[in-house]
């Protein structure tokens, strides 16, 4: 994606606010601790590691707002 390099930068922390998440929350989408989620909260997307990455990204990118039919 041509905006791939834009959420890559940006904090975890930055890019869950812009959802509306809060770590809680997003640690309970994920299926993960809390702590997990507040350990990479101050770290640019592109520094965590991938496997946790490749699960955040979709949530923080937004993709599954897409999927709601009244949208």
């Amino acid at each position: 994606m041509f905006f791939q390099s834009r959420i890559m930068k940006k904090t975890v922390k930055e890019l869950r606010k812009n959802q509306g998440y809060t770590a809680k929350e997003l640690a309970e989408k994920l299926k993960i601790n809390t702590s997990t989620i507040l350990k990479v909260d101050d770290l640019p997307l592109k520094e965590v590691p991938e496997p946790l990455r490749s699960k955040l990204l979709p949530i923080l990118r937004g993709d599954h707002t897409d999927k709601i039919p009244w949208l």
